[in-house]
C-alpha cells in the first residue's frame, strides 16, 4: 500500500522536529519554513495531507490556506492548523480560511495522530464517494473487501446489477434512469440495514451496479429483502400504459429491437465460506460470472456460489 504523504509547516525548527518524529514511522514527511515555501511544495508534492502553523514570516498559516484553496488541483487536501493555547480567535479565523481542523499547541503525539487518521479516511471517502448516490466508490470497495479478505472471517459479497435498464433509459430519458438508480441504492441500503444494520457495507460500483459486503450468515435475508422491496418499487417508474402492458420496446446493447420486460435486479454472491478468497480480483470475477447465471432467469433473482448446489 501506498505510503500517505504529509507536508508540515512551521517556521519552528523544534516544533517540524516533533512533527517529523511523531509522523515519520507513518507517513512519508516533507518540512516548510513558512507558508510561500509550503504553497510551493504543495504544488509539486501530491499530499495526503497538510499541517502548517498559524503564526510565521512570509506567509500566515490562513494566507497559506486561502492560497491553496484557489488552486482547484489541490483545493481538496485537507489542513490541520496549529495554533497557540487558548486563541480561540485564531481557531476561528483558521477554519474560515479554509482548514479542516485545528490542534493547539502544545499537543499530545496521540491526539494528533487520531485526528490525522480520522481526517484522511474521511476525505479519501468523499473524493471517492458516487455523486449520483453519495455512496462509497471503487476505492473504498477495494479495501473494504480487501480488509474483509485480512479479517479471513466468513463473508458474502452481493453484486447488485439491475436487468433491462439500458431500454429503460433510451425510452425515458437519462434523468428518469438517475431516479432510478438512486431508488435502487435506497432499495439496497434499506435491506442492508434491515439486515445487519451498521455492520453491512454498500458501495455503488458506477451505473447501475452495486455491492454490498456482510457476514455470509446474512447474505441470502439481504438478497431477498432487495428483490421484494426492487420488485414492489420499479413498477412505480413506468408510465399507466406501459405498467399494465408489462413490457416496453426498445434496442438490446447488440442494437436489436427487443421487447423487454419491467426491471428487475441480479445479485451474484461470493463467499470465503466455499472456497478460498486471495484476492480481491477473484471476488470480482466470481461475482460477474455470478450475476450472469441470475440474468438468464429473467426475472429478479440471486445466485449464490454453491458450487454443486442448485441455485436460489
Amino acid at each position: 500500500m501506498k505510503q500517505q504523504r504529509i507536508l508540515i509547516i512551521d517556521d519552528n525548527p523544534d516544533i517540524l522536529d516533533v512533527l517529523d518524529l511523531t509522523l515519520s514511522d507513518m507517513f512519508e514527511v516533507t518540512k516548510a519554513n513558512n507558508g510561500a515555501e509550503g504553497l510551493e511544495k504543495a504544488r509539486i508534492g501530491n499530499f495526503d495531507l497538510i499541517i502548517t502553523d498559524y503564526m510565521m514570516p512570509i506567509m500566515t498559516g490562513p494566507e497559506f490556506c486561502k492560497e491553496l484553496r484557489k488552486d482547484i488541483f489541490l483545493s481538496h487536501i485537507p489542513i490541520i492548523m496549529l495554533t497557540g493555547k487558548g486563541d480561540v480567535k485564531d481557531q476561528v479565523t483558521g477554519i474560515n480560511s479554509g482548514a479542516d481542523d485545528y490542534l493547539i499547541k502544545p499537543f499530545e503525539p496521540e491526539s494528533l495522530l487520531a485526528r490525522i487518521n480520522m481526517i484522511v479516511k474521511r476525505t479519501v471517502r468523499n473524493l471517492d464517494a458516487n455523486p449520483l448516490t453519495h455512496l462509497p466508490g471503487n476505492a473504498s470497495i477495494m479495501e473494504e473487501l480487501q480488509n474483509l479478505i485480512t479479517a479471513n472471517k466468513p463473508f458474502a459479497i452481493g453484486y447488485c446489477d439491475l436487468d433491462k435498464f439500458k431500454i429503460y433509459n433510451d425510452k425515458y430519458g437519462f434523468e428518469k434512469g438517475d431516479e432510478i438508480i438512486k431508488a435502487t441504492a435506497r432499495v439496497i441500503i434499506q435491506s442492508c440495514q434491515e439486515a445487519g444494520g451498521a455492520s453491512v457495507f454498500v458501495g455503488h460500483i458506477g451505473g447501475d451496479d452495486f455491492v454490498f459486503a456482510s457476514a455470509d450468515e446474512l447474505a441470502d435475508k439481504i438478497c431477498l429483502r432487495i428483490i421484494d422491496l426492487f420488485d414492489t418499487t420499479a413498477p412505480s417508474f413506468y408510465s399507466d400504459e406501459d405498467r399494465q402492458a408489462g413490457f416496453i420496446m426498445g434496442k438490446d446493447r447488440q442494437g436489436n429491437v427487443t421487447k423487454a420486460g419491467l426491471m428487475s435486479i441480479s445479485i451474484g454472491v461470493v463467499s470465503n465460506t466455499v472456497q478460498r478468497i486471495s484476492h480481491v480480483a477473484q471476488i470480482g470475477e466470481i461475482g460477474a460470472e455470478l450475476k450472469k447465471f441470475a440474468k438468464r432467469e429473467g426475472v429478479s433473482n440471486y445466485v449464490r456460489d454453491r458450487r454443486n448446489e442448485e441455485r436460489v
